[in-house]
This record gives C-alpha cells, sequence and structure tokens, in this order.
C-alpha cells in the first residue's frame, strides 16, 4: 500500500510539474496570439517613431508650431467639428442602430447596405457626393442656403463631410451593443406596463452604454482624420490634416510633422483618458 501511495504522489507530482510546464508552452498560453499582434503594434510605434524622434530632436518647430494661432485655431475646428458629427450622429444613428438590431424586415439588408456604402468609398468620391449634394445649387445645399445654412467653404460643410464618412462607423458599432442586449429584458419592462421608448430609454440604452461610448470614439477619430472629403466641400476653415497638407507644400516636411506630432500627442491622451474614464460602462457586455 505504502508503494502505491508512493506511486500515486509521484505521479501527481508529475503531472503537476508537466502542467505547469504547459502553462508556459505557446500552444498552451497567450503568447501564440501576442507574436502575430506584436508585429501589427510594431509597425504602428515605428509609424509614431518616425515622426517624434526628428521633432524631438529638433524642438524649434515644435514649440513654433504649439504657439502658432493658425495651429490652434485648425485645432479648434477640427475637434469642435467632430464633436459636431458625432452629435448629429447619436441623434440620428442611434434610433436606426436600434432599428437595424430588432428588425426582421426584408428590406433591412438594403438598409444595411446603404450604412456600409461610406466605408468602400475612395475619399475623394465621399468627397464628390458630399459636394454635389451640399453645394449651394445642390439637393440640400440649395434649400438649406435659403435657411441661412451655407456649406461650402464654411462650418458646416466641414460637418456635412465629417458625418457622412463616420456614419458606419458610429451605427455599426451601436447596433451591435444593441445587439448584445436580451430581448428578454425588453420583454420583461414592457409586461410591466413599459412603453417601447421607456423600455429603451431605461433598459436597453443603459446596458449599450460601452458600445454606444466605443462607437463615439470611433466616429469621432474617423472624422477629425478626414481630408479629401472635407477640402472639397470646405478647403476653409482649415481643419488640421489640411493645415498638415499645406504646410507641408509650403513649409517643408520639418513644419508639417512638427503639427502632426502636436495631433498625434493629442490624441494619445484624448483616447487613453477616454477609455480610462469608460473602462466600467457596460461591462457585462463584453462578459457575457
Amino acid at each position: 500500500m505504502a508503494g502505491s501511495h508512493e506511486r500515486s504522489g509521484g505521479f501527481m507530482s508529475f503531472q503537476g510539474r508537466s502542467n505547469q510546464k504547459r502553462q508556459w508552452f505557446p500552444g498552451h498560453s497567450l503568447i501564440a496570439f501576442w507574436i502575430p499582434g506584436i508585429i501589427l503594434v510594431g509597425v504602428i510605434l515605428l509609424a509614431l517613431l518616425v515622426i517624434a524622434i526628428p521633432v524631438l530632436r529638433n524642438p524649434e518647430y515644435l514649440v513654433s508650431a504649439a504657439a502658432d494661432p493658425a495651429v490652434f485655431q485648425a485645432f479648434l475646428v477640427t475637434f469642435l467639428a467632430g464633436f459636431c458629427a458625432v452629435g448629429i450622429l447619436a441623434i440620428t444613428g442611434t434610433p436606426l442602430a436600434y432599428a437595424l438590431s430588432r428588425s426582421e424586415a426584408p428590406w433591412k439588408g438594403l438598409v444595411e447596405t446603404l450604412v456600409d456604402i461610406p466605408l468602400v468609398l475612395p475619399h475623394t468620391v465621399a468627397g464628390l457626393m458630399v459636394y454635389l449634394l451640399f453645394m449651394s445649387r445642390g439637393m440640400l445645399g440649395a434649400p438649406l442656403g435659403e435657411l441661412g445654412i451655407t456649406f461650402e467653404d464654411a462650418f458646416p460643410g466641414i460637418v456635412a463631410a465629417m458625418v457622412f464618412v463616420a456614419i458606419p462607423y458610429y451605427v455599426n458599432a451601436v447596433r451591435e451593443g444593441f445587439g448584445r442586449v436580451p430581448v428578454q429584458l425588453e420583454n420583461v419592462a414592457r409586461s410591466l406596463g413599459a412603453t417601447r421608448a421607456r423600455m429603451f430609454w431605461s433598459v436597453t440604452l443603459p446596458l449599450a452604454t460601452r458600445h454606444i461610448l466605443y462607437g463615439a470614439l470611433l466616429a469621432w477619430g474617423r472624422a477629425i482624420g478626414e481630408f479629401a472629403a472635407v477640402i472639397m466641400i470646405a478647403y476653409f476653415p482649415m481643419v488640421i490634416s489640411t493645415l498638415i497638407y499645406y504646410r507641408f507644400n509650403t513649409g517643408g516636411i520639418a513644419e508639417s510633422q512638427a503639427i502632426a506630432f502636436l495631433l498625434i500627442l493629442l490624441c494619445l491622451v484624448l483616447f487613453f483618458l477616454f477609455r480610462f474614464l469608460t473602462r466600467h460602462a457596460g461591462v457585462y457586455d463584453d462578459r457575457s
């Protein structure tokens, strides 16, 4: 019996060591997943370094860009237009995303295809569409112009271009969030007497908060990064991407690099703060 216990103990000890070794083997850990992912992260890091290193070696360009009123105005116009675009998408895209997540209509696929159109269009084509739609003689530009809203070389034109290119990023992310909310919870709320509107505001919307915020972040990032669609409808006032392109042609690569570095730095800070402040919002969606 003693020998049997010794053999059993030896087997358990060997099995424990074997399991411990397997934990570090790539096939039984996340290392196998990290290695290919690090390639992508490395490319992004290298792209950041090729901007950051020359700028930090010649800080005079960075100081000059930071003190330039034109740069400050371009940042202000870009970020403000981006926030306006996200606000418009929140008002119009959130109901659409919910309808797409719950509807079984036969034409649902057509609507989803139309929403995704800006994803596959070249930026110049998107810009041409926005220009033809919102120019002074356009289908929307003409009637809105009579109300005093001008889009060509004006702030509303920038917002219109940003909204158009960011539609699928917001709608698809929010639709995914609504799709994760159990329909049973909505049915319980309705059975307790809640109207569909009250059920949406008190049950569905709070549970999809994480995806809504993530969609807003994606849409805002896509909006402020747009260039071609913006300049085709509104070269002025300059957004930051237009200013970088202009300074690249007139002041050289060093001057444009400094402005690009400021943009990257601001976006990194804003994205990090956003993710930190919203890390607990709707966490259940990702854990269910």
